[in-house]
């Protein structure tokens, strides 16, 4: 079975071979250009500056009357390619090499005249130019320099180097760079080959492990065990796959609960309404009776579908809060008196306590939703007493509720997920009455558009204490009606 290979221009091997060529072949490029446009002139330079460093190491030996004099600039124009002379102010050839056939002299003599009359005229100790002596790749530098010993006759130093006798090492050079190029191309391959696999493999495999992870397995591992970058991708894609799973359990969760409560409340409707039609229709006591079970559990489904949109509006960020000023604890009081029937019949104790002044800035709809939602969390799962404490205290500029009960309590590893939706606690309640599961969450929803301060704290056998935090908005007496100030302007309260 043959495994068909995709050619991709865009990736990251492919990007990395291309560069590694590119600067293999530039570096490449860059020699090549060196050497044909630049080593002429290079060479030209570097042998400009040779012929004055010997000629300042031949004034040096003349200053002191060095007797080894003639032996040192016979070795030094043997050695380094130069014809020298030394000729007095009258005319005198002092120093000139014993065999001038060694050297092809293309009219050497015949520059010396011009030589001197440029030291005449030059203001400084050496002067110099090409002389072209009839051949294009011969081309000759002559150089002058004046001498003296510390006599008043001064000795006049001329040196003749070609600047081109260089052809054979140039093309000596250009074969060692045809070598250099095939050896720097082959490296640059081969490297672009290595590195390129080296760096794209850790990634390939995260890219094949990703896909599983879009299939629905979570329980992937991201390695790369390579550069810091990919290792710290591998450990932000190993979270992800951790929060995918989590979050892939929870929406199942929230499928199964969603699907039992509405199950629950249905079954019971299709049920009753089949004993209305079979049993109790001409019963009008009976038919009441269970008229009335199919209203409750009605008005159950709708607040179940009732609190799924009001999650799903928060989520979307499509829920507007219509702030006003309203007396928080007035607003505690009315959804506090829904409760009076389980006072009267199950025994239930509600204890409230407030200051006067609790007036605040929100949305009062959602607020009273807020208290609704906590005050019903208090009465599901209060102690053997019944009993829930609802209280308002100010502190600041903030108005702080608080709705305890005298519960079984959460345990500190349970605390940070009471806000989720369909969050149970492993312990148990004492009112039987079932809610959609989403109410905390709810809470949390409202007071997160609120940048509220909220939180819970709970001691196992001692009980629960919700609370949350909302601006105090300070009376004023203005012409003798009571206004408001906005929260922005509220001044310290002490």
């Amino acid at each position: 079975m043959s495994t068909k290979v995709s050619f991709d221009a865009g990736s990251i091997k492919f990007r990395l071979w291309v560069y590694f060529v590119a600067i293999g072949v530039g570096v490449v490029a860059l020699i090549w250009f060196l050497h044909l446009f630049l080593l002429d002139t290079y060479y030209e330079d570097m042998k400009i500056a040779e012929v004055d460093r010997i000629a300042a190491s031949i004034s040096r030996s003349y200053q002191r009357d060095d007797p080894e004099l003639t032996e040192a600039i016979q070795e030094l124009s043997v050695s380094n390619d130069f014809y020298v002379m030394m000729e007095s102010t009258n005319g005198l050839l002092l120093f000139s090499p014993e065999s001038e056939s060694r050297l092809p002299v293309y009219g050497y003599l015949e520059k010396t005249p011009q030589l001197r009359d440029m030291l005449e005229k030059s203001s400084g100790s050496a002067v110099s130019f090409k002389m072209d002596t009839g051949l294009a790749e011969y081309k000759t530098l002559a150089y002058g320099r004046k001498l003296q010993n510390g006599t008043e006759e001064s000795v006049y130093l001329y040196i003749f180097s070609p600047l081109y006798p260089v052809t054979s090492t140039v093309n000596i050079l250009r074969h060692q760079l045809i070598y250099v190029t095939i050896f720097t191309l082959v490296c640059a391959l081969l490297l672009a080959t290595y590195f390129a696999r080296r760096i794209s493999r850790p990634i390939n495999a995260m890219a094949e492990t990703a896909k599983e992870m879009g299939k629905g397995t979570y329980d992937v591992k991201f390695e790369a065990n390579s550069y810091s970058e990919l290792n710290n991708l591998a450990d932000t894609l190993n979270t992800t796959a951790y929060e995918l799973g989590m979050a892939d359990n929870r929406l199942k969760d929230l499928i199964a609960n969603v699907s039992h409560d509405l199950k629950t409340p249905l079954t019971m409707i299709r049920s009753y309404a089949e004993m209305v039609r079979d049993l109790s229709g001409n019963n009008p006591e009976k038919r009441n009776a269970h008229l009335q079970v199919i209203i409750d559990e009605t008005d159950r489904l709708n607040q179940i579908v009732s609190d799924m949109a009001t999650i799903s509006a928060m989520q979307t960020h499509k829920t507007v809060l219509e702030r006003v000023h309203f007396d928080l604890a007035a607003a505690a009081q009315a959804i506090l008196a829904s409760y009076d029937i389980l006072s009267e019949q199950e025994g239930y104790k509600f204890s409230f306590h407030a200051p006067k002044d609790c007036l605040t800035y929100a949305d009062e709809n959602r607020i009273k939703q807020v208290i609704a939602n906590l005050v019903n969390n208090a009465v599901k799962y209060c102690g053997e007493d019944k009993e829930v404490i609802i209280t308002i205290r100010r502190s600041g500029r903030k108005l702080r509720m608080e709705i305890a009960d005298h519960g079984p309590g959460i345990s500190q590893e349970e605390l940070p997920h009471v806000w989720d939706r369909y969050y149970k606690t492993s312990t148990n309640y004492v009112r039987p009455t079932e809610g959609s599961g989403l109410g905390l969450s709810i809470v949390k929803g409202i007071l997160t558009l609120h940048h509220a301060n909220y939180g819970v704290s709970s001691k196992l056998g001692k009980g629960t204490i919700f609370w949350f935090e909302l601006p105090y908005v300070k009376k004023e007496r203005e012409r003798g009606k009571g206004v408001a100030r906005d929260p922005e302007s509220i001044e310290s309260i002490e």
